[in-house]
């Protein structure tokens, strides 16, 4: 069968054969943004790349001439988004002088591809992969690959990769994969997956246990025919540990093509720090654990291509046994006793303030900003009750209509800078500011945490984050996956404390009992801190939360993460956290 596949096909499988590394492109989308193209923006939202074969594909074009001069071995196509063209096209409509329909552009891209490798005469050595986002998770995306197919009729590629796979769907992914195997083309499979499983674009984890079950994918994916199984789109660091462990269920060619910088949707904040010789080095290190298809997805750079290339020539891969697996603290059952709900307040505080009624910030929350939970209204407490945060510079994130904000300007913070995900939550805290009398104190920004880069570090910050556990297995789309532990943003802010906290600050975390505190002890061993509880409280469940309940219960069956039960009402416990550096 292999004698009716491409020139340059053969060529990627006889280096494979030889034990020499086969050389992947990097981003095309994130290198579209470097290069300054006008109106491209990055975005799930916009067809990532894509936008620019309608838009610019000369821009394209030269893109790809890049990365062939580079020494690549593989070009693939500007086509990662193009299963969402049908949709995206019903809702805009193109004017441009490029394609009108996405199928033309799907061959536009082949056919771009193609000049590229040619203009620099290595036709004959350099293959052209049709770049699918191939996450199937609706049943109009196998319609889409069925018409696919027949641009394969006039418009070749060498063979398909189907990137960027998370979940596997037995009613989705294999159909999809055989759907593509049936055009006669070989198929490459790629799966956003580290050691510990799904992961997304930032790292999160965020697909639940599974065991061996991807294993076992990789040895029914061999079964069908696929010719090899790499991992994309996740940053450097969970790379180590996959290819080995990947090597004991599968013969097939293991690749590796991961991330450099950020998303910002819209936009990619390159990695300045890791230079071509770094992350040539690493690929040494990829190498060295398996790898025979090294790349780099977003935020990789012609340069870094170059950079590896070279060093991977004459090298010989390695096929070490799958290191064993230790489950992350928090995947094992264990049971918790009920703690004793806290007494009732006095009528009057420790410094003498009437309690009754409450001298409470006047707040106004807004049509469609998130009204203050539980949650925040026992950090609220503290801060009311602790006076903390006086001559301070504070940091609110996730400041909702700020509640929190306001608090520690009252107390008499020097500044305090609220961020949240919603312009219009940011909007409500400045006008809940000017409510108040404390303006001056405060400003805003509307920021993605996960992308949040300030320009210092703050003596205080406070945190009530949305914590939901949420099913994966229903529809997925883009980068921003659901959170099957429910704790996505509270890992991701503990992560970031030693950058955003000063050396002697103090951070308030709220966390509630439907997620691990053995997980939320590592992660804070891991970056340095310790966490003291200076108060909890109880409340039920609200409809959003019986309506993940199943899922809340899953969690707690494979984790430490517990609630209440009373008769039919479930409760759960909501605690608050400081947070400060060990050597503090």
């Amino acid at each position: 069968m292999e004698n009716n596949h491409s020139q340059p096909y053969q060529h990627l499988r006889q280096k494979i054969r030889d034990d020499q590394c086969v050389v992947l492109d990097g981003g095309i989308a994130t290198e579209l943004q470097r290069v300054g193209l006008k109106d491209h923006r990055i975005s799930d939202s916009g067809m990532w790349g894509t936008w620019a074969l309608f838009h610019a594909p000369r821009a394209v074009l030269q893109v790809h001439r890049r990365f062939v001069d580079a020494q690549c071995d593989i070009i693939s196509t500007n086509t990662w988004a193009i299963l969402g063209s049908p949709p995206h096209e019903a809702r805009t409509g193109h004017q441009e002088a490029g394609p009108t329909h996405w199928m033309d552009a799907a061959r536009l891209a082949i056919q771009l591809a193609r000049q590229a490798i040619a203009d620099a005469g290595r036709t004959d050595r350099c293959a052209v992969a049709f770049s699918i986002n191939g996450d199937i998770n609706q049943p109009e995306h196998q319609d889409t690959l069925r018409l696919l197919a027949r641009v394969f009729d006039r418009d070749r590629p060498d063979f398909i990769l189907m990137e960027t796979l998370s979940l596997i769907r037995d009613n989705l992914t294999f159909p999809a994969i055989e759907l593509m195997l049936q055009t006669g083309l070989p198929v490459w499979l790629s799966f956003r997956r580290c050691r510990h499983g799904v992961c997304g674009v930032h790292g999160q984890h965020w697909g639940g246990p599974e065991g061996d079950l991807f294993g076992r994918a990789a040895q029914r994916f061999d079964d069908m025919g696929v010719g090899a199984l790499l991992i994309n789109c996740l940053p450097v660091g969970h790379v180590p540990g996959m290819l080995p462990w990947l090597r004991d269920f599968t013969d097939m060619p293991l690749g590796v093509y991961p991330n450099l910088g950020r998303y910002l949707d819209p936009g990619w904040k390159f990695d300045d720090d890791t230079t071509p010789n770094n992350f040539a080095d690493l690929a040494l290190q990829w190498r060295a654990q398996g790898a025979q298809i090294i790349g780099g997805c977003c935020g990789v750079t012609p340069e870094h291509i170059a950079a590896a290339g070279e060093k991977l020539a004459d090298t010989k891969s390695a096929r070490p046994q799958a290191a064993l697996d230790t489950p992350e603290p928090g995947h094992q059952p264990y049971k918790i006793t009920a703690r004793p709900l806290p007494t009732t307040a006095s009528w009057a505080d420790e410094q003498d303030r009437d309690l009754y009624p409450l001298t409470f910030p006047n707040l106004h929350v807004e049509h469609g900003v998130f009204e203050p939970t539980e949650g925040s209204f026992l950090l609220w407490k503290h801060l009311f009750r602790t006076g903390v945060g006086q001559g301070r510079r504070c940091l609110d994130v996730g400041c909702g209509c700020g509640i929190l904000s306001i608090q520690l300007a009252l107390n008499g913070a020097e500044h305090v800078h609220a961020i949240d995900i919603e312009r219009e939550a940011v909007a409500n805290t400045m006008a809940n500011a000017y409510r108040n009398g404390v303006e001056k104190q405060i400003d805003g920004a509307a920021e993605d945490l996960y992308t949040f880069m300030p320009g210092r570090r703050y003596d205080l910050i406070v945190a009530s984050l949305y914590q939901m556990p949420v099913d994966p297995h229903g529809e997925i789309a883009g980068h921003r996956p659901v959170d099957y532990w429910g704790r996505n943003l509270v890992d991701y802010l503990i992560g970031q404390l030693p950058e955003l906290l000063a050396d002697n600050g103090v951070a308030y975390l709220m966390q509630l009992s439907i997620i691990s505190q053995v997980r939320t002890q590592q992660l804070l061993e891991e970056v340095g801190f310790q966490a003291e509880c200076v108060d909890f409280d109880t409340f039920k469940f609200s409809p959003v939360f019986m309506s993940n309940l199943e899922q809340i219960r899953r969690v707690e069956q494979l984790s430490d993460a517990y609630h209440l039960t009373f008769g039919q009402q479930d409760v759960m416990v909501s605690y608050l956290l400081k947070l400060t550096r060990k050597n503090a």
